[in-house]
């Protein structure tokens, strides 16, 4: 475990290396407590450098075995090792040299599951970020590209299956059982997409056909038995790649590709060249044992690994700084993707909904940092909603403001400008700039600048001159170590609706600033004035999520209703109701904190049932349209105070309320749903039942009984419904003999499955209650929970301290220090999970003062405890500054 050595790494501080390394052989020989390493090294020295300057090569927790030269033993005078660094003082004068260094790795001990190590008995490795000083020294730095060849040896009877990056090019039989093979990576890569797989594995094996005729070979393996499972995965493995060919014009490069799925991983996967390693949860999928949310996440998360070939392989990052140019320009990616795969305006919603719940508390609390860091203490805490969501939606708004030709025909010049390169976001930036003929400069403060910025706009009608008006200003809040702020380029996308909700034809005064149904607000305030404006419109503004804002509209209910019925752009329309609903809530909050009873607007309880049963609407969108905005939804948009009780019941309180006045047409609309077809997988089955779940907790709510949801759990023919029934029953039930009865019967069924019980943790850790710390700490002790084990630790702990907002946030700080104290304990063998669990006390600060002490009490005492990894204490130093 690194501890923390209070380093801290700038941007500005960047330079190239001295030295490259164009090409590394590795050989391994496995063993599971003692593997071989020898790395050959071909080093040269960059030009210009002088031939006396120290080579200092990167190491982590390592031992130096030996150390070659050009072919000679070096010695001790020549080099100094220690177990982080390697560094070589007298060096060859030629300009290219060779280094032969050999370490010993123990891969069953490493239980930060990074480097090399086990997963059930198959070797794994996981490099990404810097994972790959952990097998043996090296430049590891997204900047040093190489070609690897890479030989592995091992036991035949261990590990039948023997992968690499690149192509096979050699393997064969040894003595005394081991075997070996050999892969070779033609393109250059950086050491953080390294990777290797050894172990006894079943596979699942298929071809796919490139557009310029080339034949591919697929694999995905998986542990013996399941290869059924992984069916799914490699359809949306074969959709991914045509679909990269068809929307960006990128086809696959080498002559095999292959998906490893572990059950031991920090990540949801790694996109290593040609060797995508992945949490199997994001690979197996059947109808009983997996959901229809798992089935879009292997799809999306399948289709992101694969799009990074192009997006973070073969144009790869200059430095770590840089990370947001793969992870976010890759999300872009598989959000439309999925949006084309399923249904764009409920993907889009959903996007949001990631967005709000993730990004924007981190961008409003303690974490909060640019898209593109400037400065970073652990970089694999960076990984974060910034990064990739708010990322992802920095490349949305460029083809926002460009227009789709423009934004392809970039794409393409960044591509073929920079295919086999480390880049960086200006060279990025650079090819849209020179497609389009746009300066981007002011828009690319969305790298720069932490924050989200808040929007006001005022519209104001004028009958006598028909005129119709908008006055809108612009706000970023200051964040950590950045107080001022400059004005951002928003581009928002909008529509004025008629009396017939309609969107309606208009002339606009120069100097507005609007193109193509855009208002491009660049300034702190802005004036956008419409002339021939008939009748009073109805604004509809941010459509789809144009920019990621905060966005405060001066608008009555009615008119937000209006928009909720009638608007053409379905997100707006998802967004309107959504507003309703928030507004609703947070009115309830207050009354039930105050003593009071909370009232309800007879309009927003009579709405639901229209939605419900208007088929012109996918089942989808109406499940999303239905479901109450979250209790931590509501906090972020309460801002400060925030009492996580009162929030809870004013949202039991709305939901019974809609429940009561919609329960026939609730029922009706649930009976039809009944699905008595085999099960698939596509977006339409999938809606029907998204739909159908959601109207049984508004009919569980309102019978106050739970035999409705026994029924659908006992009859259930998919994990969809059976896990969607055993929550309500644990949620709303919890102290029943029903619900007693169904978890008990779902731990039976699922006991060897433990994707599964995952899934039973997970819905057992967010019962709402203070009871349920305790409930957590008893399933520690079950015997299929490992807190070695990241998955299980996600489901049960994770899950407990991110979302069960009344759990977690108990009056007396239990569920803060019962979530500290596990913390600690995770952080013993694994950093990186541990400093995910902490970020759950980001918002500390927005709680009602009890909780704010309590909070406090248990962040210090993990601040307290000496020798803090760089991962956990690179969190706590931040979170509590």
């Amino acid at each position: 475990m690194r501890t923390d050595t209070g380093q801290i790494f700038r941007l500005e501080d960047y330079r190239p290396s001295e030295y490259l390394i164009p090409q590394v052989d590795l050989a391994f020989r496995l063993d599971a407590h003692e593997t071989e390493v020898t790395a050959t090294l071909t080093v040269e020295r960059r030009s210009g450098v002088e031939g006396a300057r120290p080579l200092v090569l990167d190491g982590d927790g390592l031992s130096l075995d030996y150390l070659l030269i050009d072919g000679e033993r070096a010695d001790g005078s020549s080099y100094e090792a220690a177990h982080d660094s390697l560094t070589i003082s007298k060096l060859p004068s030629a300009e290219r040299f060779c280094l032969t260094i050999g370490t010993r790795l123990n891969p069953a001990a490493n239980k930060a599951l990074m480097g090399l190590y086990l997963s059930n008995g198959v070797f794994c490795t996981q490099c990404e970020a810097e994972g790959f000083r952990r097998i043996t020294y090296f430049l590891d730095r997204p900047d040093i590209l190489s070609v690897y060849r890479v030989r592995i040896e091992a036991r035949r009877s261990e590990a039948p299956l023997l992968l690499s990056n690149g192509n096979p090019v050699e393997s064969g039989r040894l003595e005394d059982g081991w075997h070996y093979a050999v892969w070779h990576d033609p393109f250059p890569k950086p050491s953080y997409l390294f990777a290797l797989v050894a172990g006894d594995l079943g596979a699942l094996h298929d071809s796919f056909t490139t557009a310029s005729g080339r034949k591919v070979s697929l694999g995905i393996y998986v542990e013996h038995g399941k290869e059924a499972r992984a069916t799914y995965a490699m359809d949306a493995l074969k959709r991914s790649m045509r679909w990269d060919e068809e929307h960006f014009g990128r086809e696959y490069d080498l002559n095999v590709f292959n998906i490893v799925a572990v059950s031991d991983f920090n990540m949801g996967a790694m996109e290593n060249k040609g060797l995508n390693i992945f949490n199997d949860k994001y690979v197996l999928a059947e109808p009983d044992t997996a959901t229809d949310h798992d089935y879009a996440n292997i799809e999306a998360i399948i289709a992101h690994e694969y799009f990074h070939n192009w997006t973070g392989n073969r144009i790869t990052c200059r430095d770590w700084f840089q990370l947001c140019l793969k992870e976010g320009l890759t999300v872009y990616r598989d959000h439309e993707f999925s949006a084309d795969q399923r249904s764009r305006p409920v993907k889009r919603i959903a996007e949001v909904k990631t967005l709000k719940a993730l990004q924007f508390p981190e961008d409003q609390g303690p974490l909060a940092h640019p898209v593109r860091p400037r400065r970073y203490r652990e970089i694999n805490n960076f990984y974060t909603p910034t990064v990739y969501e708010k990322g992802a939606e920095v490349v949305r708004m460029i083809r926002t403001i460009l227009g789709a030709e423009p934004f392809r025909a970039a794409m393409d010049l960044y591509f073929d400008r920079h295919d086999g390169q480390a880049v960086t976001i200006e060279d990025f930036l650079a090819c849209f700039e020179e497609v389009s003929n746009h300066d981007l400069s002011q828009f690319a403060l969305w790298y720069h600048q932490a924050g989200t910025p808040a929007v006001t706009v005022h519209p104001h009608y004028d009958a006598d001159t028909s005129e119709y008006s908008l006055e809108m200003e612009q706000f970023i809040p200051s964040t950590p170590s950045e107080t001022h702020k400059r004005p951002m380029h928003i581009p928002l996308a909008f529509g004025l609706l008629g009396p017939d909700g309609q969107d309606i034809e208009y002339e606009f005064a120069e100097g507005a600033d609007v193109e193509g149904g855009v208002i491009h607000l660049r300034a702190k305030r802005h004036l956008v004035r419409f002339r021939g404006v008939g009748a009073r419109p109805v604004l509809s503004i941010n459509r789809g999520f144009s920019a990621p804002i905060n966005l405060s509209l001066t608008m009555r209910q009615e008119d937000h209703m209006f928009l909720a019925r009638h608007d053409q752009d379905l997100f707006s329309r998802w967004q309107s109701l959504n507003w309703l609903f928030t507004d609703e809530l947070i009115r309830a909050a207050a009354s039930i904190r105050a003593g009071s009873e909370p009232e309800f607007s007879a309009a927003i309880l009579d709405y639901p049932a229209a939605i419900a049963s208007d088929t012109s609407l996918e089942a989808a969108y109406r499940a999303l349209a239905l479901t109450l905005p979250a209790e931590a939804d509501i906090a972020r948009e309460m801002g400060s105070n925030v009492d996580p009780d009162a929030i809870a019941a004013a949202r039991k309180s709305l939901r019974l309320a809609i429940a009561n006045a919609a329960s026939k047409t609730f029922m009706c609309e649930y009976s039809d749903l009944a699905d008595h077809l085999p099960f698939s997988a596509d977006a339409e089955s999938a809606g029907k039942r998204a739909l159908r779940n959601v109207l049984l907790e508004y009919l569980a709510a309102e019978s106050s009984e739970p035999s409705l949801a026994l029924s659908q759990f006992e009859s259930a023919k998919n994990m969809t419904d059976r896990a969607a029934a055993l929550s309500v029953l644990a949620h709303q039930f919890p102290d029943s003999a029903a619900a007693q009865k169904a978890l008990k019967h779902f731990e039976k069924r699922y006991r060897d499955n433990p994707l599964v019980l995952d899934k039973w943790f997970l819905i057992q850790s967010t019962i709402p209650g203070e009871k349920t710390v305790d409930l957590v700490r008893e399933l520690m002790e079950h015997p299929a929970f490992s807190i070695t084990n990241p998955n299980r630790v996600r489901s049960l702990i994770g899950a407990f301290a991110s979302s069960n907002q009344t759990g977690f946030h108990r009056a007396d700080g239990e569920g803060y220090r019962f979530t500290a104290q596990t913390v600690l304990n995770v952080e013993e063998h694994n950093p990186q999970v541990a400093a995910r669990l902490a970020i759950a006390f980001r918002s500390w600060r927005s709680l009602e003062k009890g909780r704010q002490e309590h909070a406090r009490e248990a962040l210090s005492m993990i601040a307290r405890k000496r020798g803090l990894s760089r991962d956990l204490n690179d969190i706590i130093e931040r979170t509590l500054a």
